[in-house]
């Protein structure tokens, strides 16, 4: 998976230096061997620009990770490291943001009604007017994957738009319809004048059938890098990711997702269940 990542980014970086590379999860990739004892991997860390994270301090309830936290804060000294807390009790919201504040970190945090990314927050935490030119500059982000809450693309764009979040993290589809060039570029100013970063969630560690490259013959095992399913996600299955067929899907040519993202002018891309060698390998 480290070098995998490192391909994408490889990639992306030779139409656009300064595209931005998140993976989401999986924060020991950073280190060699999966290991914070043995430093860390320095051609993975040259690949990337920040470490996403899900669940950190809160998982419905108070549960700090202390191994985890323990890898992030090696990291956060020269990556950005974005938390999504996923916090059941609204009570709760603050101390979500302070602990992770405390370390460093950038939070969003997500309620009961907000589990699956569907809903823009009331407030932005950190709100500033800064131009937002790095992902280092990053002061709060909005995480909002799924576009059930909206009728029509521009109805989304607009709601986006109204918002003052540093770093914008969307999916490059609206439903089957790919954002444009011009679409992205109207959510790159925050309503409060300053610019930000426009970043497209790209899953490279499961394969999505309701996805532009989904074949319908598709089913588990057929073909055999569509490998196990993935619990509790009926339109996923975790993929054989180090199969040169899964790879061209993501990365490499003209019709690939990550050519997509380019494409379409987003700054970066964010990258989803990174953590597939221990669905695969380990369980």
């Amino acid at each position: 998976m480290q070098e995998f990542v490192i391909n994408i980014s490889n990639y992306a970086r030779e139409f656009d230096s300064d595209f931005i590379v998140v993976p989401q999860n999986g924060a020991e990739l950073a280190f060699d061997e999966l290991s914070p004892d043995n430093g860390l991997n320095s051609a993975y860390m040259a690949a990337i620009d920040g470490i996403g994270i899900e669940e950190l301090f809160y998982n419905g309830d108070l549960f700090p990770e202390d191994e985890r936290l323990s890898m992030l804060q090696t990291l956060t000294a020269s990556k950005k490291i974005m938390v999504s807390e996923y916090v059941t009790d609204d009570l709760n919201i603050q101390d979500a943001i302070q602990r992770n504040t405390q370390e460093g970190f950038i939070c969003f945090p997500r309620t009961n009604l907000n589990y699956d990314y569907t809903q823009i927050p009331d407030s932005v935490i950190n709100e500033n007017n800064n131009n937002i030119l790095s992902i280092e500059d990053a002061q709060n982000y909005l995480y909002m994957i799924s576009t059930d809450n909206y009728s029509t693309k521009q109805e989304m764009i607009d709601s986006i738009a109204a918002t003052s979040f540093d770093v914008i993290l969307i999916d490059l589809f609206f439903e089957d319809d790919a954002l444009s060039t011009t679409e992205v570029e109207q959510l790159k100013t925050k309503a409060n004048g300053g610019q930000r970063l426009v970043i497209s969630y790209m899953n490279i560690g499961a394969a999505e059938s309701y996805r532009y490259y989904w074949n319908p013959k598709w089913k588990l095992h057929r073909p055999c890098w569509l490998k196990k399913p993935y619990d509790g996600y009926v339109d996923e299955i975790w993929v054989k990711f180090w199969k040169k067929e899964w790879q061209e899907i993501i990365y490499g040519n003209d019709n690939s997702y990550t050519k997509k993202i380019i494409n379409a002018g987003f700054d970066g891309v964010y990258l989803d269940n990174v953590e597939a060698y221990y669905f695969l390998y380990f369980d």
